[in-house]
């Protein structure tokens, strides 16, 4: 055994693999997503106060003021007369 035998070179071919290489490229979808606007209005009640004036004039009896300060006067001359009497 010395010498090796030497086998014919054989050539078989296994059925073809399938390799997949895949690129990606973007593609522009537009999705539309509609939107309502609702504007609502509401009446609220705000308070706003208002004043209302009245102005009136009077008029005193003259005479009743005169009469009431000349009695005031006369009182006050008795009460002195009477402590200068004691």
């Amino acid at each position: 055994m010395s010498k090796c035998h030497q086998c014919p070179t054989q050539t078989i071919s296994d059925p073809p693999r399938v390799v997949y290489r895949d690129y990606y490229h973007p593609q522009i979808v537009e999705v539309i997503h509609p939107i309502e606007i609702v504007n609502r209005h509401h009446c609220v009640p705000v308070p706003v106060h208002l004043y209302t004036c009245v102005e009136r004039d009077e008029y005193c009896d003259t005479p009743n003021v005169a009469v009431s300060s000349a009695r005031s006067r006369q009182a006050k001359g008795k009460k002195g007369q009477a402590r200068s009497r004691k």
